[in-house]
């Protein structure tokens, strides 16, 4: 195991046990489903994992999207040949992340960050930033439009793994390591929040964490940060009547399910409809615009609703999965600036996804994020495409060392 809390926390062996007793040579097969799981090479388990996740986006994003894709554009299809176009560049920015070394990305680590950033404050200067439904989150022209704060995620994964890695023996001191990540975190999530975007800025926050736990920072400093974080948040989040509207609609929905909590109701009234097995596939009522944002933030309603409870489950299954296989990727690794960066992808999708989904089905306020390869997007499809084949690569990293003698080669 890569991760150096990891290994310390393991507990020593009972006293007076008995040694275990080397297994009998020959060929061992995988025990039950776990076994045959774990006997799966993890980077081509991600592959797939990626491949069956965006193949349900596109179908979803098709059927989910006719209704508001004639009313704003004149053609049922517009939105899912977008979909498709982007999918295809997602595609291209995966085939060529799983192969630029990953000493390329630590290289040029710093220009990455300082160009987000720039990018983060261009987005908010007046005829510069390209402003949908009351935000400034994006900057280009037509369709071709990118979202730095998605960028941002990137950016600050590959700057707290070099950092931990860099200052392995010095995360104890909070001056060293846990200061000058929450410094950027920060001042990221500020241009973030402007915008506005929390939803983004949480997820920042979970990548924070999860990294600076996995790369050694004493639990006690991160309980400390953590709570100042939850006090920040909510904070922020009762400073502006439409977060605070929908945090207390959040509470109970159904008390405002004509009002602030209407979206969420009705994606609770659709994923009820369902049932076990839906209402099959294009035959979701949801979409005919009574469910805002059908296509993006709530598709996993729609699933719920055309695909039934057992439809919900696989895309559950799928997303367990992809956790799954990216911790084992991370966990192999001997290089502790690759496992951290794996970490750091992991928590970034799985993060996101609860999220997304937790506002869908009413645990979590609604924060307007979409679910990661499934709901209709552009830029943020391709960067999280991109972020997979980062991590196919990491792993190809570790197999690639496995086989060369002496398992070593330069970082």
């Amino acid at each position: 195991m890569v991760m150096g809390t990891a290994a310390s926390r393991r507990s020593p062996a009972l006293p007076g046990a008995r040694p275990r007793r080397a297994p009998s040579p020959g060929p061992s097969r995988p025990q039950g489903l776990a076994g045959r799981l774990g006997a799966v090479e993890p980077s081509i388990a991600v592959r797939w994992l990626v491949v069956a996740l965006c193949v349900a986006g596109v179908v979803m994003v098709g059927s989910a999207s006719p209704v508001i894709s004639t009313g704003i554009y004149g053609s049922a299809w517009y939105i899912f040949e977008r979909e498709l176009l982007w999918m295809l560049l997602g595609g291209a920015a995966f085939l060529i992340c799983s192969r630029i070394d990953l000493r390329h990305w630590r290289a040029f680590r710093m220009w990455i960050l300082v160009g987000t950033m720039g990018l983060l404050v261009v987005v908010l200067m007046p005829h510069v930033g390209v402003t949908a439904g009351g935000s400034s989150r994006w900057f280009g022209f037509g369709m071709f439009r990118i979202q730095p704060s998605e960028v941002m995620k990137l950016a600050l994964i590959l700057f707290c793994a070099d950092l931990i890695a860099r200052r392995e023996d010095r995360v104890h001191e909070a001056n060293r390591v846990l200061f000058p990540v929450l410094i950027l975190l920060g001042a990221s999530s500020l241009l973030i929040l402007a915008q506005p975007d929390m939803g983004t800025a949480l997820v920042l926050a979970c990548i924070t964490f999860g990294m600076l736990f996995m790369g050694g920072v004493p639990n006690r400093m991160l309980v400390k940060t953590f709570i100042l974080f939850v006090a920040a948040a909510l904070v922020v989040g009762m400073s502006q009547s439409y977060r605070r509207d929908r945090l207390l609609s959040f509470i109970n929905p159904g008390a405002h399910r004509s009002g602030t909590g209407y979206q969420v109701w009705q994606s609770l009234v659709g994923l009820g409809s369902g049932h076990l097995i839906g209402l099959g596939l294009g035959g979701g009522r949801q979409k005919w615009g009574i469910l805002p944002n059908a296509h993006t933030d709530f598709i996993f309603s729609v699933i719920g609703e055309e695909l039934g409870l057992v439809g919900a489950v696989v895309v559950l299954a799928l997303f367990a999965a992809l956790a799954w296989y990216g911790m084992r990727i991370a966990t192999d690794q001997k290089d502790r600036f690759a496992g951290l960066v794996a970490v750091g992808i992991v928590t970034w999708i799985v993060a996101q996804a609860v999220i997304n989904i937790g506002a869908v089905i009413g645990v979590l306020p609604v924060t307007g994020i979409p679910l990661p390869f499934v709901s209709f997007g552009g830029s943020s499809l391709v960067i999280n495409l991109a972020a997979m084949g980062i991590l196919v690569n990491v792993a190809n990293r570790r197999r690639r060392l496995r086989a060369v003698p002496g398992g070593r080669r330069a970082a």
